[in-house]
């Protein structure tokens, strides 16, 4: 989705494009900056094996890319990126989701090779995100520095995000999606890993979406939202809705839905057929 973003809109907003080639703004004590890279070369692949402990990877994994959210005064930073996601699959383990013994041939990297699917190939991770306080050093009489010990958590809440403001007509100051990994699962579905922001004159809302579905078989859905009105307050509110779903091809096909693949390319159509597993309302502390 491309935005043009109108200058008046940005000035009426308090907002300013980031400069010297990255992708981004400023508005309202926030720096919000995406970064898409190619996907990590052979030697890096191989680092991130080493780190991960393990000697699977998605096919495509944009090792580089991120979304970054900074709030400057009070040191928080949101952000996304590849590694902390895999990092979280890796220790989740989920077991393999079965696949037709007719299906397991697409893995063979060699003919003849005997496929053992005894880990979770689907990369299906619990992510919701990195959290981190970045405070800035301050200097003492005598030359000491002192970083603070505030830490940040997620506290459960009973606040919703207003899905009915984010309808309205603002006028949109920044949109960028960014894959951070993607696997087509030798051709039996898909897994991919994105996060969406959206910037407007008071807010910023995003969407960070693992969606999974194993031909035949399995679709998962693990949607973390993140919303953030602009207050002059020192320590911004942030509220994260996460919400999981998923559903196998038979039981919908009991409920009378499609059981062709083809009709679940767009898990946003579709989202509603899944039952929710899992639900829960968060809200940023810093402490």
């Amino acid at each position: 989705m491309e935005v043009e973003v109108d200058e008046k809109d940005l000035k009426a907003a308090g907002a300013e494009m980031l400069t010297d080639g990255r992708h981004g703004l400023r508005i309202h004590g926030w720096e919000i900056e995406s970064r898409k890279r190619s996907i990590l070369n052979s030697l890096n692949l191989q680092q991130w094996e080493e780190k991960l402990q393990t000697s699977h990877l998605p096919e495509m994994v944009f090792g580089e890319s991120s979304l970054v959210l900074k709030h400057v005064n009070s040191g928080i930073k949101i952000h996304f990126n590849a590694f902390d996601a895999l990092t979280g699959w890796k220790q989740e383990a989920l077991p393999p989701v079965e696949v037709p013994a007719a299906a397991k041939w697409k893995f063979r990297s060699k003919p003849f090779q005997q496929v053992i699917l005894d880990y979770d190939y689907t990369f299906t991770t619990p992510y919701c995100g990195s959290q981190t306080l970045e405070i800035e050093q301050e200097k003492h009489g005598r030359g000491e520095e002192s970083l603070g010990s505030c830490t940040l958590c997620w506290e459960e809440c009973n606040e919703k995000i207003d899905v009915a403001s984010l309808a309205s007509k603002e006028p949109i100051l920044f949109y960028d999606e960014v894959i951070l990994y993607e696997d087509e699962l030798a051709d039996n579905g898909v897994s991919l890993l994105t996060v969406k922001v959206r910037v407007m004159p008071t807010c910023w809302f995003l969407l960070l979406r693992f969606w999974l579905r194993v031909d035949g078989v399995l679709m998962r859905l693990r949607d973390t939202r993140m919303h953030c009105i602009f207050k002059d307050d020192a320590n911004p509110i942030i509220l994260q809705e996460s919400c999981w779903r998923e559903a196998t091809f038979q039981a919908l096909s009991a409920k009378g839905y499609p059981s062709d693949s083809a009709a679940y390319n767009d898990p946003s159509t579709i989202s509603q057929r899944l039952p929710i597993i899992m639900h829960k309302t968060q809200k940023l502390k810093v402490e």
